[in-house]
């Protein structure tokens, strides 16, 4: 098993802007990543430099490279700061993953994966993996998202982009308005440790690892399977895996990206999976609230379920107000629910046909987080 101590509560908080300018472009997904990793750090109370280092790894997911060298090639050199970035910055995907882990001088596991939506939850389960193997004690790991000129565009000419006079309202998951999602920035990390080693140095806990899975779709790049096979098949593995049974589950985070084809596939597939215990889960898109981080999600909406369970707050579903039918949960329309939640699911489904989920229990013993709720009432 693993535990997770280390969660910021900062996690959306943007970079300083003086990050940036160490960076030009597009590569704020460097910055990004290199502030969360400082807030991750600090908040789980760890010190690799008291570390062996060699234990401590890191697995953060790829993201687009720097294309500002292309305006230099059709002459408009001087739009591009002159000595501005290394030449190792134009395209590797895991130029964030190897300046994180130089950061911190990290020697363990330095892992960095494309996987479309779901690059950050596969990147943490990587991190478990690796310590599941026993190839280190821990593993900081997460994904960021910087808007791109070329992701936008694509999106835009797939025709998945939300169309409305209000952006605020544009993004509607599970609603029958839906018309597709916004994309979003930012950027989360997380501390992923074995569980005898975070009880040993007294951390405090934000939630277990229980479980999780990859499988692939495996029917068309951007288009999913209708009848939800693969997504159900992956569900009912965690869910075996983790020692679970359908009523155990009392909230999921969706990947809710407010398409027409994601949502109703996604809500058919949990149907089935849960069985009659779907009528009891709370359903979370916060992709209605985020945008759609596209790299980042994974990891962000995955940091939002472990705080769900601390804080036993399932987060709404924003701008769904007109719930269709074919998407018959309880999507938490609107206001957030406050309830006990033990156990949680967090799904990503990606184009490419990449599915991920991951199982998480809210942590009960020593070191337990208290939850923002519980400070007020202490208050």
């Amino acid at each position: 098993m693993t535990g997770i101590p280390g969660i910021p509560d900062g996690m959306f908080l943007a970079a300083p802007v003086d990050l940036f300018r160490e960076f030009p472009g597009q590569l704020k997904n460097i910055p990004l990543c290199r502030q969360t990793a400082k807030e991750a750090l600090f908040d789980s109370g760890l010190n690799p430099a008291k570390m062996d280092r060699t234990r401590f790894g890191c697995s953060i997911s790829g993201h687009m490279g720097d294309t500002d060298f292309v305006v230099e090639q059709v002459g408009k050199k001087n739009l591009i700061p002159k000595g501005k970035r290394p030449w190792w910055h134009q395209w590797l995907p895991n130029t964030a993953c190897s300046i994180v882990a130089n950061d911190h001088d990290l020697r363990g596991p330095r892992l960095s994966n494309s996987t479309a939506c779901a690059s950050g939850t596969i990147a943490f389960l990587v991190a478990v993996r690796s310590i599941l193997d026993g190839q280190c004690d821990v593993m900081l790991t997460g994904s960021s998202q910087a808007i791109h000129p070329l992701f936008a565009a694509g999106f835009h000419n797939m025709r998945v982009l939300a169309d409305h006079e209000d952006p605020s309202q544009a993004c509607r998951p599970f609603d029958s308005n839906r018309k597709g999602f916004v994309m979003g920035e930012g950027a989360a990390m997380l501390v992923v440790e074995r569980l005898s080693h975070a009880l040993e140095r007294g951390a405090r806990i934000y939630a277990e690892v229980l479980a999780g899975h990859i499988l692939t779709d495996g029917q068309h790049v951007t288009s999913l399977d209708a009848n939800s096979d693969a997504l159900v098949h992956l569900i009912t593995m965690t869910l075996h895996s983790a020692n679970l049974a359908p009523h155990n589950i009392t909230h999921i985070n969706a990947h809710g990206t407010g398409t027409i084809q994601n949502d109703a596939m996604e809500a058919q597939g949990i149907r089935r999976a849960l069985g009659p215990a779907a009528d009891s889960v709370c359903v979370s898109a916060n992709k209605s609230m985020l945008g759609h981080l596209v790299n980042a999600s994974g990891a962000v909406e995955l940091a939002m379920t472990a705080l769900a369970l601390r804080d036993g707050f399932a987060p709404p579903t924003v701008n769904l107000t007109d719930p269709d039918s074919t998407c018959d949960l309880d999507c938490v329309p609107l206001v957030g629910q406050r309830q006990t939640m033990d156990h949680a699911l967090k799904l990503s489904i990606a184009f490419g046909g990449h599915l991920a989920a991951v199982a998480l229990r809210r942590w009960r013993g020593c070191g337990e987080r208290e939850s923002a709720i519980q400070r007020l009432l202490a208050a």
